[in-house]
């Protein structure tokens, strides 16, 4: 079972099938999808989102291999801003998502230091890899904020094409060590 965590700011809750209406009508915007890998259909099609949770996400978290939030403002709105998830994939653990309105405001870094946790503490990975298109510089400072380190640059494909791809890592040393840091 996937907890909900709380931060400051946000209630992180487990993915649902009742959250594709919000997902289809948040998610497809150049701005969201473009550095996403090239498996997101483009343009989104209708009943994407409801697809992608009942054929793709919710039999993988059945699974046990991939572990998917919906991010809640507390005080509202009354419908989730975006996700951020965990997967067992070779070369990328973790993505996610920001509605417009949302972007820019430090979210998804909140977001992503309770499902980092997750990660290392619940699951017992040594070490998180992510991959992100070179221009993604939202997305890369996020990592960056968590201590992560470039080990690989490779080209990859994305919604938006062919780009040069950073390959990051985070250890469960490394962010133990950042945590304990943060915490004195």
């Amino acid at each position: 079972m996937i907890p909900i965590f709380e931060t400051s700011r946000l209630l992180l809750k487990p993915l649902r099938l009742e959250d594709a209406p919000t997902t289809q009508t948040l998610f497809p915007h150049w701005e969201i999808v473009r550095y996403l890998s090239d498996r997101v259909p483009w343009p989104y099609p209708e009943g994407g989102a409801e697809t992608f949770y009942r054929e793709v996400a919710l039999p993988n978290i059945a699974d046990g291999t991939f572990w998917s939030w919906t991010l809640w403002l507390k005080g509202g709105p009354d419908h989730h801003i975006g996700a951020v998830d965990l997967r067992t994939e070779k070369k990328d653990n973790r993505g996610f998502w920001l509605g417009l309105p949302w972007q820019g405001k430090g979210l998804m870094t909140e977001a992503c230091v309770p499902v980092t946790d997750y990660w290392f503490d619940v699951l017992g990975q040594d070490r998180l890899v992510v991959a992100k298109a070179l221009e993604n510089v939202t997305s890369r400072r996020v990592t960056e904020k968590q201590g992560a380190r470039i080990i690989d640059v490779e080209e990859r494909r994305f919604v938006c094409g062919p780009r040069r791809t950073e390959i990051w890592e985070l250890t469960r040393e490394d962010w133990n060590a950042r945590r304990s840091k943060s915490s004195d």
